[in-house]
């Protein structure tokens, strides 16, 4: 006789962190209960249109904004921006191209080439 292995599942906060979705925008059902490895392959593969929706138009959690505009999240905390953004207000941000992005992109670019520069090193 063999034990019935039980799914493994997840809080619907990490399932969200997995999709790179903001968890309050998702619909009121994927937010009410736990989510299974199953369903959160079958929404990987094969995503609704909520999903789809959310992906384009956001709103996006801050690891996302932080992505879409090449900063880093403490630089978003920095810059005044501290809740979730759409994909509009992220292009908004970049046309308008604040001083405090502009100074937040030029950190973020110094930290990748002391980053390539150590790995480099370490690679000699």
């Amino acid at each position: 006789m063999t034990a019935q292995k039980t799914p493994q599942t997840m809080k619907p906060a990490t399932a969200a962190k997995k999709l790179g979705v903001y968890l309050e925008a998702t619909p009121v059902e994927f937010r009410a209960g736990a989510v299974s490895r199953e369903e959160l392959n079958a929404l990987q593969t094969d995503p609704p249109e909520w999903l789809r929706d959310l992906r384009r138009n956001g709103p996006h959690p801050r690891p996302v904004v932080a992505a879409k505009l090449g900063v880093s999240i403490g630089g978003l905390a920095r810059g005044g921006v501290t809740e979730a953004l759409t994909t509009d207000q992220i292009e908004t941000l970049k046309s308008d191209n604040p001083t405090w992005l502009q100074r937040e992109r030029e950190t973020q670019a110094e930290v990748r080439r002391e980053a390539a520069r150590l790995n480099a090193e370490k690679n000699d």
